[in-house]
């Protein structure tokens, strides 16, 4: 469908895929009715930060934000924040926006993602939190203080990170993974065993194999983890962080196609031509894969936003890169690049134990992801190797006194 003529775009959600959009369209040369609208009280931020430094206390507030308030007004955006669409009409191209109906020649869902609720006992006691936003983080930070005792439950990317930050604070810090391994979803067992050395070492209590049963309180704020086994952690927060869940119920009760997310084409167009999907809620074409998937990260959410933005003006499709990532832990900075489900042969470049390595994700010898701790180099040379699916002899991969720039050119 050719959308170049529409004269009124509404952007459902505000986070960085839809700031992006909204830039994107303005500099594309859109200038017709452009709504964004946020459930949130604040304008379009940074979220990652979150997790580290704006939990530290080493970022303020307003570092957080994509733009200040007078460049939406300046590029007439209409934001309205503590919004929410409540139900999209297909057939009027209108959104339910609390009761105001809103008129859409084309509509962006970048409604996001939540935090799959903690399904325990004591789950909704005070001092037990969830890491998704600002709010979040603010309501948590009072506690952040030396020697209080820390739960986190969870060994993801977000728990690890919240227990580096915890621990630097001088708190006391329990992890607990019901997996045998922490990173077990998105990460192979070399980085996995790494990452637990290096928390224990940090004075982490990281228990993997453990089953949280309930969670106590006193005088209605959380007092005790307690374990399957029915051992008591003593606690004055806790921290879950068991993943999360896009937000495509609005596309859903729409009768817009859903499985795991929104699903939509390389666009970012949905089943319905005239909406698009982008962020953690859609699920979109992984072209260096050859399959559908959602990506949660910085990179899905810019580039999505380009997609569906360059869609809408019937411009060329943007570049699709190679999917990134990252984490900070400690003095640790992980880069990710590429998606390792799937590999059949791991390589590691580089010691462990120096602190500084990356590990490649073969599949059929070709490589298609890698870790990389304290690795800017190999980094960047794995999204130009996974871009141009090269295939290279694993033994070449390791030997570093062969230079990233050499091996780059296979790419080139």
């Amino acid at each position: 469908m050719d959308l170049t003529g529409a004269r009124s775009i509404i952007v459902a959600g505000a986070g960085q895929a839809a700031a992006q959009a909204v830039q994107s369209l303005r500099q594309g040369g859109y200038d017709g009715d452009l709504t964004l609208m946020g459930d949130e009280p604040a304008l379009p931020y940074q979220r990652p930060p979150l997790s580290k430094a704006y939990m530290k206390g080493e970022l303020e507030a307003e570092r957080l934000y994509f733009r200040g308030a007078d460049w939406y007004r300046e590029q007439n955006i209409d934001v309205r924040l503590g919004a929410r669409v409540m139900r999209i009409d297909r057939s009027m191209q209108a959104v339910d926006a609390e009761g105001e109906l809103l008129f859409y020649d084309a509509l962006i869902l970048a409604t996001g993602s939540r935090p799959r609720a903690l399904p325990v006992e004591g789950a909704d006691l005070k001092n037990v939190f969830d890491l998704r936003t600002l709010a979040d983080v603010d309501a948590m930070r009072p506690l952040m203080q030396a020697g209080k005792r820390m739960v986190i439950i969870g060994a993801g990317y977000i728990g690890l990170e919240a227990a580096a930050v915890a621990r630097q604070l001088g708190l006391e810090v329990t992890v607990l993974e019901m997996a045998p391994r922490v990173l077990a979803r998105v990460a192979g067992p070399e980085l996995s065993a790494f990452y637990e050395r290096e928390h224990r070492a940090q004075g982490v209590d990281l228990r993997t194999g453990a089953q949280l049963k309930k969670l106590e309180g006193k005088k209605g704020a959380v007092s005790a983890a307690v374990l399957g086994d029915g051992k008591k952690i003593a606690c004055d927060l806790v921290l879950a962080g068991i993943g999360i869940l896009p937000n495509e119920d609005l596309a859903k009760e729409a009768r817009i196609s859903c499985s795991n997310g929104i699903l939509t084409d390389r666009d970012a167009r949905t089943s319905d031509p005239r909406v698009f999907a982008i962020g953690d809620c859609a699920s979109r074409p992984l072209v260096h894969y050859g399959r559908q998937g959602r990506l949660e990260s910085v990179h899905n959410a810019i580039e999505q936003g380009k997609l569906a933005s360059a869609a809408i003006l019937g411009q060329p499709r943007p570049v699709e890169d190679t999917p990134w990532f990252w984490s900070d832990q400690y003095d640790l900075k992980l880069q990710i690049a590429g998606v390792s489900t799937g590999y059949d042969h791991a390589v590691t470049r580089g010691d462990p134990a120096t602190r500084k390595f990356a590990i490649f994700y073969l599949r059929n010898g070709a490589v298609i992801a890698a870790d990389c701790v304290n690795s800017g180099p190999e980094f960047l040379t794995a999204k130009k190797l996974i871009s141009a699916a090269a295939k290279l002899a694993p033994e070449r991969l390791a030997d570093t006194s062969t230079s990233m720039k050499d091996i780059a050119a296979t790419a080139a």
